[in-house]
């Protein structure tokens, strides 16, 4: 077997967390718009993470639009243990749209809103949701890196980076993660993954089992999961766990059932074989 990974990772140096986190994108409406038709189940689902360990959530203001933070603070305010990360940068309208605004001004405006929604008077962790195209980036990074020097955000982050953008934010504030696609079956921002090993920086894997598409990897999975007598869900979280100690997976459900099998995930131990043929 291959040596155990830590199981947490202190993000920006103090805040200590167990590695696998609860991605808290699906407690929403249909398709990330609205409310979900049950929100009693989806604070329960909160709430049971928080109860079977896991104590990093990870949140935007676009997931609702507003939904997603205010259910967590109604299921886990006043977040004993629970570090509570959330996004600004992305908007959300009722067509479905994703629409990058790095706007400083509007990134302050955000951040105040999450405040409120969340109920706290500083955000563990905020991170810059994309990079905005008609925005310039630095000063979206300023925008939070003055925040942060105002102690209402702990740490800052950035999402859908390149290496070359998270150089640029590291020269303006202390970088403490940085949230990019990454599973398996799509390992694009390897090189990113590569720079946050060499930074200490965490690196949050969105879509940590590629929405169920393994593409040419799933065969593998198939088979390694059914020498583990697991899922190929957990297989992949459980490959994320252990392809480095700066990971930190936050697989999404609304149902406790799900949640607790990806939580399983993090015991499983895989041998260097299986990795090799995973790292393929």
């Amino acid at each position: 077997m291959v040596e155990n990974q830590s199981d947490t990772f202190d993000i920006g140096g103090d805040l200590t967390v167990h590695r696998l986190g609860f991605g808290a994108m699906r407690v929403t409406g249909e398709d990330i718009i609205g409310r979900p038709d049950d929100e009693q189940a989806a604070r329960e689902v909160l709430r049971h993470a928080r109860d079977i360990g896991v104590d990093f959530i990870d949140t935007a203001d676009s997931y609702g639009p507003g939904v997603s933070e205010r259910l967590i603070r109604e299921a886990l305010h006043p977040y004993e243990d629970v570090v509570v990360a959330t996004k600004g940068g992305l908007l959300r309208n009722r067509d479905g749209d994703w629409l990058p605004q790095g706007d400083p001004d509007y990134l302050r405006n955000a951040h105040l809103a999450s405040l409120d929604r969340l109920g706290v008077d500083s955000i563990d962790l905020y991170q810059y949701h994309r990079p905005d195209p008609d925005a310039d980036f630095e000063a979206s990074i300023h925008a939070l890196a003055e925040l942060k020097d105002e102690g209402v955000i702990e740490h800052v982050g950035v999402s859908n980076v390149s290496v070359e953008q998270l150089e640029t934010a590291r020269d303006i504030v202390d970088v403490a993660t940085v949230q990019n696609n990454y599973n398996v079956a799509n390992r694009e921002h390897q090189d990113v993954l590569d720079a946050c090993e060499e930074y200490g920086i965490g690196f949050i894997p969105y879509f940590p089992i590629g929405a169920g598409d393994l593409d040419e990897k799933e065969a593998a999975v198939r088979e390694i999961a059914d020498a583990h007598d697991a899922s190929v869900y957990q297989i992949a979280l459980a490959w994320l766990l252990h392809t480095s100690d700066v990971t930190l997976p936050i697989p999404g459900t609304s149902s406790i059932d799900h949640l607790e099998e990806n939580v399983a995930a993090s015991a499983i131990d895989l041998t260097d074989d299986e990795l090799a043929r995973l790292d393929a």
